[in-house]
């Protein structure tokens, strides 16, 4: 049942005050994690595929339209700036291409073919693992683009906010995580989009530590792109190898990563 967009348990909404709708929103709101939680194993399967093709030279693709084609490329972009990999190593694909990442491309999603042809500028092979994110979790773009991609031999995961989906049936890996009617009927931004945040975070951040991209609890290799993250370098250097911050600055310059300073240091 396509529980997502199943009636909310809340009515009137336009007579309420702002302070009802905060009130229940949040409520709502709480019942994302339990959901996620339910999810874990799925989670943990389809982190450890992905961890296996990264090892063997693979990329991640995620492929979506709407709020599930944004989330996934907002996590993509993500990776290189807190992990240091390459941008070409987690790709985030969206049904409408770059224009609806800001506006919404009429009918895009409806495409059962279009999902495919996007991967295929990227020349995807059997190493690669593509993870379909839809909480309707009936998109016809992911859809095709799974079962493509699973025909050509490529690992294949999903994202969706209903249980037994046409998405998650051409999936090896699928998660799903059902949460059920939304505060505001059909809206998944909501407790769907929260949702697949939350599992995203999961998979890239426990895909990336036991890649070996964090060292402890710290980001040892995010790149130091602005102020803030140069002196949170500087601080992880001062914790790790007990020294002040000039010193700290000048490991930090000459050898430009946290990971190169520490390394060079100790070595």
């Amino acid at each position: 049942m396509n529980t997502t967009e199943s009636a909310s348990h809340y009515d009137n909404l336009e007579q309420w005050s702002t302070h009802d709708l905060l009130t229940s929103i949040n409520h709502e709101d709480k019942s994302v994690p339990l959901a996620v939680e339910k999810a874990l194993p799925q989670i943990e399967q389809l982190v450890e595929a992905t961890v296996e093709r990264l090892k063997a030279g693979g990329r991640l693709f995620y492929i979506g339209a709407g709020t599930s084609g944004r989330l996934g490329i907002l996590d993509a972009s993500e990776c290189p700036p807190t992990f240091g990999v390459p941008h070409g190593l987690v790709v985030g694909l969206i049904a409408g291409g770059d224009t609806a990442i800001r506006k919404a491309v009429e009918n895009a999603e409806d495409d059962f073919h279009q999902a495919w042809r996007d991967l295929s500028e990227y020349d995807v092979n059997a190493q690669d693992i593509v993870v379909g994110i839809a909480a309707s979790g009936r998109t016809p773009y992911v859809i095709g683009g799974l079962q493509q991609a699973r025909q050509q031999g490529l690992a294949t995961g999903c994202i969706v906010c209903n249980a037994g989906s046409a998405v998650a049936a051409e999936a090896e890996f699928p998660v799903e995580v059902v949460t059920g009617p939304e505060f505001l009927t059909g809206s998944t931004r909501l407790k769907a989009g929260t949702a697949q945040k939350l599992v995203l975070n999961m998979l890239t951040t426990a895909t990336m530590i036991r890649l070996g991209r964090v060292k402890g609890n710290k980001m040892v290799d995010m790149q130091l792109s602005n102020a803030k993250l140069v002196d949170r370098g500087e601080r992880m250097l001062m914790d790790e190898l007990l020294i002040g911050q000039e010193d700290a600055a000048l490991l930090l310059r000459k050898h430009g990563s946290v990971r190169a300073a520490l390394e060079a240091h100790k070595g």
